[in-house]
Order: C-alpha cells, then sequence, then structure tokens
C-alpha cells in the first residue's frame, strides 16, 4: 500500500467510526479531519465531497467486510439448519462486525441514507442482495442435498432470515445484547423446524 492509499484508508477508517456512533448526516467532514492527520487539503484530494467518501466506506470498507462473512458462513458444518443459526449467532454477537449499542454499520447507512441519495440506496443494495443470494443460493444447495424438502421457496426463507440479518442488531441499541437471547432461541426453533 503506497503512502497515498494509506492515507485514503486512514481518512475512511476514522469517518466509518464518526459515522457509525453519529450518523452520516450528523457527522461533518470537519470532526473527520480532526480525527485524523491529515489536513483540509489532503481530504480533498482523495475525495472532491462527503457523498464520494461516504461512498467509498460503503464499497471499500463495508461491502468487503460483509459479502465474504455470509459466504463463508455456509461452508461451516455443510448443516443449513446449523449454519444458519451459527451465522446469526455470530454475527450478532460478533464485535468485530459492530457494537451492539450502535447496530449495524450498513444497517444503520440504510435507514439513513437509503431514502435519501440514490447512490447510497444502489451502494448498499449491492450488499443487501449479495447476502439474500447468498442464503438463498445456501437454501437450494440444501434442497439438492436433500437437506431440505423442494417445496420450500427459496427467495422467501432467504428474505426471513435476511430480515433477521437486517434487524436483529438493531434491538440491541434499545435493548442491550440480551435482546438477542430470546430472538436466537426462537430463530434456532424456526430454522430446527424446517423440513
Amino acid at each position: 500500500m503506497t503512502k497515498a492509499e494509506g492515507t485514503r484508508m486512514m481518512i475512511l477508517q476514522t469517518a466509518l467510526k464518526l459515522i457509525y456512533r453519529q450518523g452520516y448526516q450528523a457527522t461533518s467532514i470537519d470532526e473527520i479531519i480532526a480525527g485524523t492527520s491529515v489536513t483540509k487539503g489532503a481530504y480533498f484530494y482523495h475525495f472532491k465531497n462527503k457523498e464520494e467518501m461516504g461512498l467509498a466506506i460503503v464499497n471499500e470498507i463495508l461491502y468487503p467486510a460483509m459479502a465474504p462473512y455470509i459466504k463463508s458462513a455456509f461452508t461451516r458444518t455443510g448443516d443449513i439448519r446449523t449454519d444458519l443459526y451459527e451465522m446469526l449467532r455470530d454475527l450478532l454477537h460478533s464485535t468485530r462486525m459492530f457494537v451492539v449499542e450502535y447496530g449495524c454499520p450498513a444497517v444503520n447507512l440504510i435507514d439513513e441514507m437509503a431514502p435519501l441519495n440514490p447512490a447510497f440506496r444502489k451502494a448498499l443494495l449491492r450488499i443487501m442482495e449479495e447476502w439474500q443470494l447468498a442464503i438463498k443460493s445456501a437454501i437450494i444447495n440444501a434442497q439438492a442435498k436433500g437437506q431440505l424438502d423442494a417445496s420450500h421457496d427459496a427467495k422467501a426463507y432467504s428474505l426471513v432470515c435476511d430480515g433477521g440479518l437486517c434487524r436483529r442488531p438493531e434491538y440491541g441499541k434499545m435493548f442491550g445484547a440480551k435482546a438477542y437471547t430470546s430472538f436466537l432461541k426462537a430463530f434456532k426453533n424456526y430454522v430446527d423446524s424446517l423440513t
């Protein structure tokens, strides 16, 4: 990584930390610059505006961290029920992906920016579609292996699971990590009941 690439990534990581805690709209470029060792000129050398920087966060940090995670989740045990449950359990308890009190950084941006900005919506949709496709593919694969009945609608199940992935971290904002216990128990019952 060159010095310029390192500086750019440092700006993005600092911005992500601030945006994650405060929200995109509440975080100013001046705050981001103050959190780094760069000048305003250096910031604008790397990003022409805040939107370009925000989209870089989605495309260069969030997407590369999240997309591979879900794909690898379905190669752990080979059992769709176990993999679905463990994927969600591990995600909810992962301090690498998010802080319970702040929710999911991607979902936060979806809630805040997708309704307002088509470029953000498109970038964030790429993450969500990747996750839904990975879940749908895993379900279809499980059906081919005879783990699940072929009559199940793989797309519908992927939406149910994706809804759990997206909204459960948000409960942590209000209720803390304890909110996950009863949800995970119900989700385990749900995936175990799949025939």
